[in-house]
């Protein structure tokens, strides 16, 4: 876990880990988001930035004590860079057990349009 910034009275702000693969039908973004709800995750695609965010619910029972933790109710963020190759309309998420897949799509590459020369 990558902490960004330790903000005083804040939960920390965190970039989750990631990998980025790419497959033959588009690209795939894994994030390592443990203690997230799906409703407490936005997602946004905006001109050719992609952007993450999340709050994680690891919260304190009454009357527990801490005596180490490695991770508990932190803010989730993260931006990446969308390329041309990607079909923005297509690109589609899901959330599960922790981690969240983000599908990015190729272009469908549009063959070159041959034209017929009538012959006079």
């Amino acid at each position: 876990m990558h902490q960004i910034a330790n903000r005083i009275g804040k939960r920390p702000l965190v970039q989750p880990p990631s990998d980025f693969v790419e497959r033959e039908d588009g690209f795939y973004l894994y994030l390592d988001m443990p203690g997230v709800e799906k409703e407490k995750l936005l997602l946004d695609i905006e001109n050719d930035k992609l952007s993450v965010q999340a709050k994680s619910n690891f919260g304190l029972v009454s009357g527990e004590r801490v005596h180490s933790m490695e991770f508990g109710e932190v803010e989730y963020c993260a931006r990446f860079e969308v390329s041309e190759l990607v079909d923005k309309e297509r690109v589609s998420a899901k959330f599960e057990n922790g981690v969240l897949t983000i599908y990015l799509p190729k272009r469908n590459e549009v063959p070159p349009k041959r034209i017929k020369i009538d012959v006079l």
